[in-house]
């Protein structure tokens, strides 16, 4: 997984009818582009997030 600071990332759910949450990529903490990211999530909440398989990042667009 490759990502820069602005690009969005989605953390599908694993249980049914469950929303993916989705926020913004605010500090990239791995070498080039690499987890682990703080992410800013659409309920305004910040933590360090190590994205597992059901994660994808959406470039930023510009």
């Amino acid at each position: 997984m490759h990502a820069r600071v602005g690009d969005s990332l989605v953390a599908e759910s694993n249980k049914v009818d469950a929303p993916s949450r989705h926020g913004e990529i605010v500090e990239v903490r791995g070498e080039d582009g690499a987890p682990p990211y703080v992410v800013r999530w659409s309920d305004g909440h910040e933590g360090l997030v190590y994205p597992g398989s059901d994660a994808h990042v959406l470039p930023a667009t510009t």
